[in-house]
């Protein structure tokens, strides 16, 4: 705990000593959110992003167990006015901005799941490997004015493995309008049973394999989170990225067996090229 949270303290105090961005003149983004990645730079046609971040995370969700992975970073993007199809990742979706103050977005990603491997202790053996499956986000963002300095946002997730709905407020600091500067978000999260069970549920076949005991969750308040996104162009074409995640768990998901922590952490770094 002590880790994390000095983790996201130094990122927090860097963003606030850094200098302005470089002036981006003329370069809009369809909305000036640091979490919203746009590399267009205002203009319509392909944009494109590539790079690596380092993050330091919880093993899977409920872990006791941290580490650094290294990840790309990155997207490919078409734009069209205020309208913006995008490849990032495993996410293939569509953004598009209306009246100025509302951001839509549709997207289709992929979950990978979670196995027996991610935990070095041996935290997990005997639950199997939880299923893969496709996912359908929708998201709409009401900003309450044009400049984006505070916004609400709502997301659905529906898939294979059941469904999720998060619910936000967020504050965007700077004076950019290119993507840049940082942000922090509050957000709740809500799941449904066959969600909850896809983490922190435990099978009778599960529970006689791992000595677990059986653990059926119901659906409701899953936790209550802070997210913080920063971003800065370096040059015309380089940009450094930050994110920091803390994600509290409800008292049910603190009682299952799988749940070694009543918290999920995350913070990462990396460094975009933008072309």
């Amino acid at each position: 705990m002590k880790t994390l949270t000095g983790s996201l303290l130094a990122v927090f105090i860097l963003s606030l000593l850094s200098q302005p961005a470089l002036a981006q003149d003329g370069e809009t983004a369809l909305v000036p959110l640091p979490s919203v990645v746009d590399f267009t730079k205002g203009d319509d046609g392909w944009a494109f992003g590539l790079g690596l971040g380092v993050e330091y995370e919880s093993a899977y969700e409920g872990s006791d167990e941290f580490g650094f992975e290294v990840q790309p970073a990155g997207a490919v993007q078409w734009r069209r006015g205020d309208d913006i199809f995008f490849w990032a990742g495993e996410a293939l979706g569509w953004r598009g901005l209306r009246a100025d103050t509302w951001l839509f977005e549709a997207a289709v990603s992929f979950d990978e799941g979670r196995e027996e491997s991610d935990s070095d202790d041996g935290r997990l053996d005997g639950l199997g490997n939880s299923d893969e499956g496709l996912e359908l986000v929708l998201q709409a963002r009401r900003a309450f004015d044009a400049d984006w300095r505070y916004w609400l946002d709502g997301r659905v997730v529906t898939g294979e493995n059941g469904n999720l709905g998060i619910f936000g407020v967020g504050r965007r600091f700077g004076e950019q309008y290119d993507g840049t500067g940082s942000e922090l978000s509050i957000v709740t999260v809500f799941h449904d049973s066959e969600y909850a069970n896809k983490d922190f549920g435990v099978d009778a076949v599960q529970s006689a394999a791992s000595g677990l005991n059986e653990t059926d969750l119901s659906g409701g308040f899953r936790s209550i989170g802070l997210h913080y996104n920063y971003r800065k162009y370096i040059n015309e074409n380089w940009q450094v990225f930050g994110e920091a995640l803390y994600e509290r768990y409800g008292s049910d998901i603190e009682d299952s067996p799988i749940a070694r922590n009543n918290y999920e952490g995350e913070v990462g770094v990396g460094f975009i090229y933008v072309f």
